[in-house]
């Protein structure tokens, strides 16, 4: 069993007191989402991120792309190359920080894939893994809650053509159609590639955009046995407010406390007690 490093995303803009809140609580990462508006258009600006992310030195940092409508899959042409502009100058940013992963999305902030083709989509993002690659990257492909990346077939034949990593996220599973449904089960989106996964996003659920906090180990437990099968070791808390956050880091560790302590015991009834919540 793997013992995971815990990570924060980056939800408070002064980079010293996220620290502070990531030592103090115990995180040993930071997951930094970049938004396109934020992204440094100079070496002057790029130097100015780098001094800023230096605050958080000795925690681990990965970065997480959050750029709605931004694909490179798009059908309108230069939408669709300027998408890739932006997406290869994010890929040479995060080499010069010295960063080893990036998490991309597909269809962000789309209703639904009208207005992006399919095969563009595959090509592209086989194209942005190799160009990754080459600055010593890992490129990971997220599922979403909607849209071709929430489908698991469709997701294990982006990952399986374009070669990318994958970034687990649990609580777009849990809530996507194809899950919902019974369609499909969680590890469908994985099963296929399970040596590729490199990322998790914990939480419980997705309503409403909003991220919700798990009340119990039961509400998580499933899906976190899952990850430990896989060796993922980056377990993102994907709250950017601090209660549920701070709720969901005391799950996270009541289960791993839970599973050390039934390790040696067989009797799978002893897995599925759920610890509440310390109120505290």
């Amino acid at each position: 069993m793997i013992s995971p490093t815990i990570a924060i995303c980056n939800f408070i803009p002064d980079a010293a007191e996220l620290r502070d809140v990531a030592v103090r609580n115990g995180f040993s990462g930071v997951d930094w989402t970049f938004k396109v508006e934020e992204l440094p258009r100079s070496r002057a600006e790029e130097s100015r991120l780098l001094e800023k992310i230096s605050i958080l030195n000795g925690l681990e940092i990965r970065y997480h792309c959050a750029f709605k409508g931004v694909d490179g899959g798009d059908e309108d042409d230069r939408k669709a190359e300027e998408a890739m502009e932006l997406f290869e100058r994010v890929c040479r940013v995060v080499s010069r920080l010295d960063g080893s992963y990036i998490t991309v999305h597909l269809g962000l902030g789309r209703k639904s894939p009208e207005g992006l083709s399919w095969e563009r989509t595959v090509r592209s993002l086989a194209e942005l893994v190799a160009y990754a690659k080459g600055l010593g990257i890992t490129l990971c492909l997220e599922n979403l809650a909607s849209g071709w990346s929430s489908r698991p077939h469709l997701f294990e034949k982006l990952v399986s053509k374009s070669g990318a990593g994958i970034t687990l996220d649990i609580g777009h599973a849990r809530v996507c159609q194809a899950v919902r449904c019974r369609s499909f089960d969680l590890e469908d989106f994985v099963m296929p590639n399970p040596g590729r996964v490199f990322n998790a996003h914990i939480y419980h659920e997705e309503i409403d955009d909003r991220h919700v906090a798990p009340e119990c180990v039961e509400n998580l437990s499933s899906r976190l046995d899952l990850l430990g099968a896989l060796s993922c070791n980056w377990w993102v808390l994907e709250l950017r407010e601090e209660a549920p956050l701070m709720k969901t880091l005391r799950v996270v560790r009541k289960y791993l406390e839970s599973r050390d302590e039934v390790r040696p015991v067989e009797d799978e009834a002893d897995r599925q007690v759920c610890f509440e919540v310390d109120k505290a």
